[in-house]
């Protein structure tokens, strides 16, 4: 796939954001090696996206090819306990794929709305689990252009971050493990996790996650609603009467909106109880 000024509105879950120059998706790892190479050939700015689920990009878009990674979606299993996920497989995929062949320590992952590349790069994680607790290897394309493994050691995963972010790593697929365990089991514990989240996340309304990463000894949500700010809105980006550490869009938001609606927010969190707040979701474009 190849489009030119593509709307990336419809490729991240908070609707908003210009168009990209180049949108292109590869269709295998050669194919995303050969547009890499290209990108850094022609000094052309890339952007790799998975599902555009920690994501938001400003009104005026992004100057450059926005690479998807969706069509690297192969998956299967390995062995007895684990599995090889290309890294454009949806996060929900992964867990429904570990859950059918009765593999344990998956369920966390049912109700992340990335992709496993996504979540490796940012040690995406919920619910007491994480992506470093079932991670062995990644096959990636480093920044000079060639296929390196990186194993966990490799990773220095901690807190919404690994070694993919500091060196630049795109990452193409994984091997990931579980353990044997109970299908009916399992499934009663994705259904109790997707329960929770209905009850405390605005699930049915366009976001990009938690908005802020959790500042050591606190939660933002609580901060942000400790601040009086449920609810509180610009434009069509609001504070989430749901879950305080969701900004949503009522339908109708720009970038800007939602931009100074986290800079309202992190100001009065600032004013209020000294606490800087860091944003969780990249902020990408002009």
């Amino acid at each position: 796939m190849h489009k030119l000024n593509e709307p990336l509105s419809a490729h991240t879950t908070f609707k908003v954001g210009g168009a990209a120059d180049v949108f292109v998706q590869p269709a295998n790892e050669d194919e995303l090696l050969d547009i890499l190479q290209e990108c850094r050939k022609s000094n052309r700015p890339h952007l790799i996206l998975g599902n555009g689920s920690n994501l938001l990009v400003r009104d005026r878009g992004f100057r450059g090819a926005v690479i998807s990674l969706l069509g690297l979606n192969d998956m299967y299993l390995m062995d007895d306990d684990s599995i090889y996920a290309g890294a454009g497989v949806l996060m929900k995929d992964l867990a429904e794929f570990a859950r059918d062949h009765s593999l344990a320590d998956f369920e966390f992952a049912h109700g992340i709305p990335g992709t496993v590349g996504g979540g490796i790069f940012m040690n995406a994680g919920a619910y007491e689990g994480e992506m470093k607790g079932i991670f062995i290897s990644a096959r990636c394309i480093d920044a000079q252009g060639g296929f390196v493994e990186a194993g966990i050691n490799d990773m220095d995963f901690g807190y919404r971050k690994s070694a993919a972010q500091s060196r630049g790593l795109t990452i193409v697929s994984a091997i990931l493990k579980g353990r044997a365990g109970d299908k009916g089991e399992i499934t009663a514990k994705m259904s109790e996790l997707e329960a929770k989240r209905n009850e405390k996340q605005p699930l049915d309304m366009a976001s990009a996650g938690s908005t802020f990463k959790r500042p050591p000894g606190h939660f933002a949500g609580k901060l942000i609603m400790d601040a009086g700010l449920r609810g509180y809105s610009i434009g069509g980006a609001q504070v989430s009467e749901k879950h305080c550490g969701f900004i949503v869009n009522k339908g109708d938001a720009t970038s800007a909106d939602i931009l100074a609606l986290i800079k309202y927010v992190q100001d009065a969190v600032q004013e209020k109880f000294g606490i800087k707040l860091e944003t969780e979701v990249k902020i990408i474009g002009e």
